[in-house]
């Protein structure tokens, strides 16, 4: 039986995270997806377009995704042949995350209604378009999903992602001293322990 585990990177990060991903998965190819997509709707025929060339002659397929790659993987990929997902820090809830950055930026829905765009101080750009297309495109998500979430991640309350869990029926895992961006020793080892015990 052929196995492929495709690893999808979050913001700032990159394809060649994949290699980290080899030793856990030592019996499956494992690769990793630069993608350029910079919101859900171009994810749609990006990611699908690489899961259709990619996924072809293997019998199985395992989805790691990371943060907002996680989001676009949801959004573009929920009618493939998926076996698992296993999503780190996933957005699971882009309208809220929107909204909060709003308030933290004092932006009114009229204003950003208004201007259509809106740079923060924090190095995001809030966008009316994007807003309106995750109201209008709810996620729907019926693959078997496990889910690694740190207690200290500042863009997804733990609430959210209990809710998500519970909505498509995933596995959540918490890490108490995990953060969104899980990268220290400690933090990685609970990682590779949680994709141990989750394939």
């Amino acid at each position: 039986m052929k196995k492929l585990v495709i690893y999808v990177h979050g913001k700032w990060g990159t394809a060649e995270e994949a290699k980290h991903y080899r030793t856990l998965f030592v019996e499956s190819d494992v690769i990793g997806f630069d993608y350029k997509s910079q919101n859900p709707w171009e994810a749609k025929s990006e990611f699908s377009d690489f899961y259709d060339l990619h996924s072809k002659e293997y019998d199985s397929v395992i989805l790691v995704a990371n943060s907002i790659g996680a989001f676009f993987s949801m959004h573009a990929l929920a009618e493939k042949k998926i076996s698992k997902a296993l999503f780190i820090s996933p957005i699971s809830n882009m309208e809220k995350l929107i909204t909060n950055m709003m308030i933290w930026s004092n932006v009114t829905e009229e204003e950003l209604c208004r201007k259509k765009e809106i740079s923060t101080g924090f190095g995001e750009t809030l966008s009316w378009e994007y807003l309106c297309y995750v109201r209008k495109h709810p996620i729907k998500w019926n693959i078997p999903t496990c889910i690694l979430y740190g207690a200290n991640d500042n863009l997804t309350s733990v609430e959210t992602v209990s809710g998500f869990a519970e909505q498509i029926g995933a596995i959540l895992t918490v890490m108490n001293d995990g953060e969104h961006w899980f990268h220290t020793n400690e933090q990685m080892e609970f990682l590779d322990n949680w994709i141990r015990n989750s394939i």
